[in-house]
Formats: structure tokens, sequence, C-alpha cells
């Protein structure tokens, strides 16, 4: 198994530690529920450091990147800008998807999960050499999300103490998917709860002193189970259930993330979507909520009367709705009068849009 450079601090926090791919990770410090409701309410951090950072330099960086990935780069003109983007293959399947950062004119910043990174560094690589690109694996630096309204606020501190008074400067007037720093010390105003908050890249030998900084100033170690509840309510995709190589962002709530303009850029999979779009009958990606008791489950059956119309991608039990929910992908005609197959009972859900919750609220639920 992996382990972060934080794996004994979990441990000495009594952690919970579980494999999570080929990582030892902890899924909780004791409550999960309180964990989810610290960072809904209040500030919790999360090692994300099993997360790859991946730098890419060179003249010709930006032309790869508007080749590899479908959203367009060419939106990135301020330093520190981020973009949410899928990678796709020819099929217009998922690689992955992840967060790019323009750093300056030959240097983009890439962010790519953990599951999915040998692939992708081989994927770049790939191609890195058609436009004369160098690929550099940050092994070195560590990672850490801290998320809540609260977050930035009880951050900022420990990011002066740690990396200097001008990032922390920089970081407490960030706008939201924007980021400051360099080449070590690096805060983004992002992340995957759907609070506000940073995600920090650090050199790793200073990763724990930090965590430890941020546990006093009163930020809530959370683990793996509260991220996922986090990022379910805030209608977040996770690769590997709600997306993977065989389906397409069409069919799994990204299609925003797709730039089709300009039409003269191509980019890996553009064909195959473009394809898919004009056959249609696309399936529908959509949230879901329970209307009486029982736990939503990956890979539950829907059925709308005795036909099988879709199946759900991720369930869960949410906190902040006290209810369970869950993310589905249904055929394209298929109907609001949906039942979820639970143990053999057939129990009624309703469709509902995402997200589940933002900013510590509920939204979109029908009452």
């Amino acid at each position: 198994m992996k382990k972060t450079v934080l794996n004994q601090a979990h441990r000495d926090l009594k952690a919970r530690m579980v494999p999570f791919g080929d990582w030892d990770m902890p899924v909780n410090y004791g409550s999960q529920i309180e964990e989810h409701h610290a960072v809904r309410k209040d500030a919790g951090m999360f090692d994300v450091s099993h997360m790859q950072a991946v730098d890419l330099t060179g003249d010709r960086v930006r032309d790869l990147l508007r080749y590899l990935l479908a959203n367009d780069v060419a939106k990135l003109k301020d330093p520190g800008k981020a973009l949410y983007s899928c990678m796709l293959n020819e099929r217009g399947g998922v690689i992955d998807d992840l967060i790019v950062y323009y750093m300056r004119e030959d240097w983009f910043r890439l962010v790519v999960n953990a599951g999915t990174a040998e692939k992708d560094i081989q994927w770049l690589k790939q191609h890195a050499p058609d436009y004369a690109v160098s690929v550099r694996v940050r092994n070195d630096l560590a990672m850490i999300a801290v998320q809540g309204p609260n977050a930035r606020e009880k951050a900022i501190p420990a990011i002066e103490e740690f990396a200097g008074a001008e990032l922390s400067a920089e970081a407490a007037v960030l706008k939201p998917f924007n980021a400051a720093g360099g080449d070590s010390w690096f805060v983004g105003r992002t992340g995957y709860t759907g609070e506000d908050g940073f995600e920090v890249l650090m050199p790793q030998e200073q990763a724990e002193a930090f965590w430890n900084a941020l546990n006093a100033a009163g930020v809530r170690p959370c683990g793996l189970g509260a991220r996922d509840t986090l990022r379910l309510e805030a209608g977040m995709n996770l690769y590997g259930s709600d997306m993977d190589e065989e389906t397409l962002p069409l069919e799994a709530g990204l299609g925003w993330t797709l730039a089709f303009e300009p039409q003269d850029r191509d980019f890996v999979g553009r064909k195959a979507l473009e394809a898919r779009k004009a056959e249609g009958h696309l399936r529908k990606f959509t949230g879901l909520i329970l209307e009486g008791r029982g736990v939503l489950r990956d890979h539950q059956k829907l059925y709308e009367d005795d036909t099988e119309v879709g199946e759900i991608t991720s369930g869960g039990f949410s906190p902040t709705l006290e209810k369970a929910i869950a993310f589905a992908r249904i055929h394209a005609d298929a109907g609001e009068n949906l039942r979820v197959d639970i143990r053999g009972k057939k129990l009624p859900v309703k469709r509902v849009k995402l997200p589940f919750a933002r900013a510590g609220k509920a939204v979109n639920i029908p009452q």
C-alpha cells in the first residue's frame, strides 16, 4: 500500500485507515457525520496528497492541452486561472477529469486523480514529444484541502507562517477557481465539497507541520467518508463510478465541460462525441432522492413500471438533507415516475436537479 507523507499524522489522530485504490487512507477520525457537518458549517481538512500534480512546460504547451483536453485552455489568460476538464480517448470516453492551472505561457499545472495518475502520465508522455513539451511529475509535493465557510479565514494564518506573507496576502483575495503561488507552495481556491476553501500544494517535508497548524487553528480532520458524502451532495462526479473510459461526458452530466467552439479546434474524442450527438438518444444524468426509508447504493437498478430504464452510479445518505440521495444514468425517454430495486423491493424515487446542497444549504429539493 502506498502511504502519503501524512500517514503517521492520521494514525496519531486515531483515524480509521482503509485501502483506497493502492493507498492507505483515513476514512474517518471517529464520526463521519460530524466531519461532514464541520465542512458544511465551519472548516474541515482532507489529506489529498494521493492526488497527482503534473507540470507541463514548453513553448507549445497550450497547443498540446488544446488537443488533449475537451474543455479549451484558450480560456485561460490570467496567471493562476483554473479550468475543469475531461481528458478523453478517441471513443469519447473519459480517461480522467482534472483541473488545469495556467501558470505562464510556457507552464501549465495539472492535478489529476489518484486512481488514474499512472495512465494519465503515460497518455501525457505519449503526446508531449509531438509538441516539444516536458512532463514533470511532482512527487515532491503534498496536498491538503481546507474546506468550509470558515476555511479560508482559518487557513490564511498557517499559509503566512509556512509560505510567507506575500502568498497569504494573495490567497486572501483569490477569486473562486483561481490560484496563487509557484513551483512549491501553491494555493488554489478550489475544492470537491460544494463549500468555499483552498487546495494547498506544498513541499512534502512541510506537510505534517502545516496539517498540525491547521488542526490547532480549529480545522477538523476529515476522511474519505465525509469527502464522498460532501461531493455527492454538491453534485460532483467521482471517476470510476459516474464516468469512465466507456462513458461519454454527454451521459455523465458533463456536457458543460465540452468546448465545441471554435469549430476548427480538434481535440481527442471530438469526432466520436459529435457522431453520438447527431445520433441522439443520449442517456440522461440525474439526481434522485429516495421517497421512503432505505439506502441508495451504486449499481442499483431503476425501473419505470416494469421496464428497467437505468441504474444508480453513486448513492448514499445525505447528512444535510437527512435522506438517501444518488446520481443515476437513465434512458433518454425515461419519465419522472421511477422506482429503485432495493433487495427485491421497488421503492419510489424523486428525480431532482443537481446539486443537492451547496454553501451549507439544501437546494433544488422538492417540498
